[in-house]
């Protein structure tokens, strides 16, 4: 239904001597980009509670540039959905410390973490609650 729309309204569209594309045109294009990047990011993505929103936000701004937005990892720091980061290796107090404190590098070759430059404890306080969700969503515990 929805492509017959579409369908619908791009024969709306007037092709003369300069091309000339109506507002049907722009807004169909942008929903076709949109649909398409949501498809896309739709398998990877989590449904995350209303009550971590906050921890997430916190993630993103402090920790995902290098822990990655999917805690996968980047170039600069290891994934938190590796089994070192299950609480079972790495506990909460670890998280912490390396936040608050910095850490030396012990299982990968990224470098010493320096400590996260105006991270507090409180927000460490919602920043853990998503991350072990996020764990245990992509069943890494």
């Amino acid at each position: 239904m929805i492509v017959s729309a579409v369908f619908g309204l791009i024969t709306n569209i007037t092709f003369g001597n300069s091309m000339r594309f109506n507002t049907q045109h722009l807004l169909i294009s942008f929903l076709l980009i949109v649909l398409n990047t949501s498809a896309a990011h739709a398998a990877s993505n989590i449904n995350i509670p209303f009550n971590l929103g906050k921890g997430q936000v916190l993630y993103e701004t402090y920790c995902a540039s290098c822990h990655g937005l999917e805690l996968t990892g980047t170039e600069k720091g290891p994934p938190f959905l590796h089994p070192f980061y299950k609480p079972s290796h790495h506990g909460d107090a670890a998280f912490y410390r390396a936040a608050l404190k910095g850490v030396r590098s012990h299982h990968w070759e990224f470098g010493d973490m320096p400590p996260v430059a105006g991270i507090t404890e409180k927000e460490i306080d919602s920043i853990l609650p998503y991350i072990r969700y996020y764990q245990k969503q992509k069943k890494l515990y």
